[in-house]
């Protein structure tokens, strides 16, 4: 079967979903260009701030379109076929992600820009709000430590086949310089910004060249920056607190904005290759003897958290209320910075899926998402520059996948941030410290004290505990939806799906922890995680069931 029609087909399907459900969605919210938002009434410089739409959906994004969408439809695909993961991202995504993702961007701006966490407490209850506020804490740092474990991987990765051809690269070395490069990058960019005020299309055309400039520095410079798993571990914890305390327009806006740019390069290479490429479909479309219900490996419910942010993801919903809502500059910029940009996520986990579709399965055996993610952009990439620059080529796409990590990993922990400092009522410097920390130390310590590799064994975690938030997300806004004398199948269908699928895995990541655990190690860990995100799910379901038979 040829990938171009199928690409073509996705594309189309996303596009008819976006002007037809995505709209009729979006009527149910009465949307209003005149009505002020909190960027404007709370205005502060910091956080509050009116962003232009074009940037603020570059930002948007490169935050919520990280390792995700990239690592679960290729890890997806290798554990039972393509086809299951194409349906689940195309049907998810119009369905139950992007709607999960826009209602929770307008429903934060109609509340003062509140998170999800906040909101639970004014629409269920208090002790719903405190529940799901404990329960969004360790998702976030689960996600510091599963995105953090799989990128220091991609810094320490080895090829002996293009070591025996260049001695002087190092293929992690590279993409760890690049994308430290990239980094400094963001910082210049929020100086020049602030200090020089340029305008916007200048800056959009002299950075995003830079950014491509990064990936060359990378690879004649790879061979100083050779570190190992735990120290890097340190050095990416130090960069979420960083990229935490620091105002928005310092690095989280510059970041994401040029984010945004290498989201956009990746998804012109990937799109090009597939379309122009020639390929045909390799892998098989269902894996011959996959497991549909059994245990950890069970097509069903684990396909529906191992694609997590690819069709539906939680964590969008902490952006979309956490730091994007302080953004918005008009309500009616809502519909296509939620709901448009999660259908481009989707088009970014369609990329990665066909990625591993047209590679043979014995050629991908081993390897990690983002290097099978970076080996396949790097190809498509040097079909269009030609061979000579394949090093460039696969350095960029694996520094792509690196970027699309850090930009969700500082907002992660900026998020958290804001959630300590809403419960402890810590203010200014101190109460930036305190939240930073409080995050980024517990993640930390999980980084450095894992094995290499561990990021397996995160994932299943991480994936369960983002899509059961994101059901918890979906119930917050079917009660306030129901409050407000407005329909509410459009989110309490979604939200019962998402909410079966993920107990289930959850239940199942609680027995296998059992069966493993030997004295205090990881699966123990991941057990205790287990047991806590349920119980604390089952506050919050508990306290939606009193509040709507009330």
């Amino acid at each position: 079967m040829s990938v171009a029609i199928l690409t073509i087909a996705f594309i189309v399907f996303l596009v008819v979903g976006y002007w037809t459900y995505g709209r009729w969605v979006a009527r149910h919210f009465d949307l209003s260009a005149t009505r002020e938002t909190p960027s404007h009434t709370l205005q502060d410089g910091v956080d509050f701030v009116p962003t232009h739409p074009f940037y603020l959906f570059g930002q948007h994004f490169s935050a919520i379109a990280a390792a995700g969408p990239i690592a679960g439809p290729i890890i997806a695909a290798v554990t039972f076929g393509w086809l299951p993961g194409l349906l689940w991202i195309a049907f998810g995504v119009i369905f139950i992600g992007a709607v999960h993702d826009f209602s929770s961007l307008i429903l934060s701006v109609k509340n003062g820009a509140c998170s999800i966490a906040e909101m639970a407490k004014n629409n269920i209850s208090r002790k719903a709000g405190l529940a799901l506020m404990a329960f969004i804490l360790i998702t976030l740092v689960y996600i510091i430590v599963a995105f953090g474990d799989v990128t220091a991987s991609s810094f320490v990765f080895t090829s002996e086949e293009l070591q025996a051809v260049h001695t002087n690269f190092h293929p992690g070395g590279a993409v760890a310089a690049a994308s430290v490069y990239y980094l400094c990058l963001c910082f210049v960019l929020g100086l020049v910004q602030r200090y020089l005020r340029p305008p916007l299309w200048l800056v959009s055309i002299i950075f995003p060249v830079l950014v491509v400039f990064t990936s060359w520095a990378g690879t004649m410079t790879s061979q100083y920056f050779l570190l190992d798993m735990k120290t890097w571990a340190v050095f990416i914890a130090l960069y979420c607190a960083l990229g935490s305390m620091l105002p928005t327009w310092m690095l989280l806006q510059p970041r994401g904005f040029l984010g945004g740019f290498v989201l956009y390069f990746a998804l012109a290479i990937g799109l090009i290759g597939l379309l122009f490429g020639g390929h045909t479909i390799q892998l098989p479309a269902i894996k011959e003897g996959v497991s549909w219900f059994a245990g950890t490996t069970g097509m069903f419910p684990f396909l529906f958290v191992t694609i997590a942010c690819g069709a539906c993801s939680g964590f969008h919903g902490l952006v979309c209320s956490g730091t994007t809502s302080k953004q918005i500059d008009k309500e009616t910029h809502t519909h296509t910075i939620g709901y448009g940009a999660m259908l481009s996520e989707a088009l970014v986990a369609f990329i990665a899926l066909a990625v591993v579709m047209v590679q043979l399965p014995e050629g991908i055996k081993g390897m990690k998402p983002g290097t099978i993610y970076g080996k396949g952009i790097g190809d498509f990439l040097t079909m269009m520059v030609g061979e000579k620059y394949r090093l460039e080529a696969m350095t960029f796409g694996a520094m792509a996948f690196s970027t699309f990590v850090f930009d969700t990993i500082d907002v992660a922990t900026r998020l958290g941030r804001y959630l300590i400092q809403e419960l402890t009522g810590l203010k200014g410097w101190l109460g930036s410290f305190v939240g930073t920390w409080a995050i980024v130390v517990p993640a930390g310590l999980i980084l450095y004290f894992s094995d290499a590799g561990s990021w397996a064994k995160f994932w299943g975690l991480f994936g369960a505990a983002n899509q059961l938030l994101a059901a918890l997300t979906l119930l917050t806004i079917t009660l306030w939806l129901r409050e407000s004398k407005r329909p509410i199948y459009f989110t309490l269908l979604p939200m019962f799906f998402v909410l079966s699928m993920t107990l289930l895995a959850l239940v199942g990541l609680l027995v296998d922890g059992v069966q493993k655990t030997q004295g205090f190690d990881l699966s123990l860990v991941i057990t205790l995680t287990s047991v806590s995100l349920i119980l604390l799910a089952g506050v919050v379901g508990f306290e939606s069931l009193k509040r709507a038979r009330a």
